[in-house]
């Protein structure tokens, strides 16, 4: 047996920039709350949402992945040229194939990078920055580029009183690149596939081309079970998260996590005990549930105001359909 040459990564993996693009429509609850016979004051004490950001036709999937990766990659002090991967996490990219990652990776001026798509519904963004970090300690990338993007408006039924309200657009990068010391602590990550149904394309695509009257197959999610599980199993994760990470809760300036319904973060943090001088992120209430991008978007608002400081340290937490999630401690660029 002949034997094989290994490659030599960096000895660590770090966040070196965060990069959002936020779509050009703002939706106030107002417009929404004929359509499902509901209120303002209804919406806001269900979710904490007062409004979300809805994409015009010509904000694609891939116009706000580029435009969110160009914005990560100048914070960076990266060229695109040295971009080695381009991950994006996705479930509203409609067209099956091919990766809209390699589109973007092209655009962007990447050296032919590699480039695929992941599909983890609202956890892709952390599972995209889990792979990024190992495939640059293992040598097969120098910098990443992880984007979480959706337009779930477009599989979003806006008669539906239990989702109409939540989902959102917007796309957020990250740059992950070689660190002299631990930037990006070790993934707990998994699915409880058991719970398949309980958020989900509503038919399957072939369903839908053989059917007389073809609709979009929407997104529906059963929304108290959703809660039940989002609000004390993801507590337990973030805490093994932490606890991976040789991080106590004292330690922590920062928690992330996948703006969901401001609700479960609420309960989250009551969950895991949370010291009060933990800043939280609640983007939600300004641009609703963008799914994968959901965690970038509101690292990058906690940024540009002043809530998350360079250096301080923060637990992302993403969990979504699947059910799949995924959390890590990571440092903030």
């Amino acid at each position: 047996m002949v034997p094989l040459a290994q490659a030599q990564g960096a000895p660590h993996a770090a966040i070196l920039g965060i990069g959002a693009y936020r779509p050009s429509r703002v939706i106030p609850n107002a417009e929404v709350v004929d359509a499902i016979d509901s209120s303002d004051e209804w919406i806001q004490q269900r979710s904490g949402i007062k409004q979300r950001r809805w994409a015009t036709p010509e904000e694609t999937v891939q116009l706000m992945s580029v435009a969110a990766a160009r914005q990560a990659l100048e914070r960076a002090g990266v060229d695109a040229r040295q971009v080695d991967c381009v991950i994006v996490a996705t479930v509203s990219h409609l067209l099956q194939t091919p990766a809209v990652a390699t589109a973007v990776a092209h655009e962007l001026g990447t050296d032919q990078a590699a480039a695929f798509d992941i599909s983890a519904a609202c956890a892709g963004f952390c599972h995209g920055v889990a792979l990024a970090a190992d495939l640059i300690r293992g040598g097969s990338a120098g910098h990443v580029l992880v984007i979480g993007v959706e337009r779930l408006s477009d599989i979003t039924d806006t008669g539906d009183r239990g989702t109409a309200f939540i989902f959102a657009d917007g796309a957020g990068a990250a740059v992950v690149g070689p660190s002299e010391v631990p930037g990006i602590g070790p993934v707990v990550w998994g699915s409880d596939g058991e719970q398949f149904d309980l958020i989900r394309q509503r038919e399957d695509w072939r369903d839908v081309v053989a059917s007389a009257a073809p609709v979009m197959p929407h997104l529906v999610m059963q929304g108290n079970a959703v809660f039940r599980w989002a609000s004390f199993a993801m507590a337990k994760t973030g805490q093994q998260a932490l606890d991976r990470a040789g991080v106590s809760i004292d330690d922590l300036d920062v928690f992330v996590p996948h703006q969901a319904n401001m609700r479960i973060t609420d309960a989250m943090a009551r969950a895991m005990k949370l010291p009060e001088r933990v800043r939280i992120a609640r983007d939600i209430a300004e641009q609703g549930n963008t799914s994968a991008a959901s965690i970038p978007l509101a690292l990058d608002r906690m940024i540009e105001e002043g809530d998350a400081r360079s250096g301080d340290t923060a637990l992302l937490i993403a969990f979504g359909a699947g059910l799949a999630y995924a959390a890590q401690v990571v440092t903030v660029p």
